[in-house]
């Protein structure tokens, strides 16, 4: 009896057990694609603060602050304070038309591309960054600012420019649907490592 007891309870544990486990899974379940935000998806007065900073291999840093990006009335249109410059938003969602774009829309897991950008610096310096591109997972991820849902994307390759520098590059970027931008991202290239993380998001 005391057997049939036992079996009857760990049954029944094993069920719950089961249970809550499927309860969990649907509490975030992964998006079959996420496609690039459209205008009506911003407000006005949506915040975002990000943490950033760089060190060498040695330790000294060499930069060191936070960057804020705001969502303003900008001559009677959404625009996006980055810096000291403020960029409309319809602008910002615009299709990338680029075969080698930062972020391949829509994202989904598996998917990968080769990103490429050129560059020219205040001091007239030009360069080129060329990486390929993999979303590696979507699951939760907790920053400074809360935790998200949020894609991984790691990109591999290259950074160049016109004063002979070459390095190889590797970044990882957390991209949150959610809030229309990315949490995290760490880069780490020719002995300089670099990281940015949300601190703070609101609506």
């Amino acid at each position: 009896m005391k057997i049939i007891t036992v079996l009857k309870y760990s049954t029944k544990l094993v069920l719950i057990l089961v249970v809550l486990v499927l309860a969990s899974c649907k509490t975030h379940p992964e998006p079959t694609m996420t496609k690039q935000p459209v205008l009506s998806d911003y407000s006005l007065g949506e915040k975002w603060v990000w943490k950033y900073k760089g060190v060498t291999d040695e330790g000294e840093v060499r930069s060191n602050g936070t960057d804020t990006r705001k969502i303003v009335n900008f001559k009677g249109a959404l625009g996006m304070t980055i810096g000291k410059d403020t960029v409309l938003v319809s602008e910002i969602v615009k299709p990338e038309d680029s075969d080698t774009p930062k972020y391949k829309w829509p994202l989904e897991v598996g998917k990968t591309w080769q990103y490429e950008k050129n560059w020219t610096s205040q001091d007239g310096t030009t360069g080129k960054q060329s990486q390929d591109a993999e979303v590696l997972s979507f699951k939760e991820e907790t920053v400074g600012a809360g935790a998200f849902m949020a894609y991984t994307i790691q990109y591999k390759g290259t950074v160049s420019n016109s004063r002979g520098y070459n390095a190889k590059t590797d970044e990882v970027w957390w991209y949150a649907p959610e809030i229309k931008n990315f949490i995290k991202m760490t880069q780490i290239q020719d002995g300089f490592s670099y990281t940015e993380e949300l601190i703070e998001y609101s609506k």
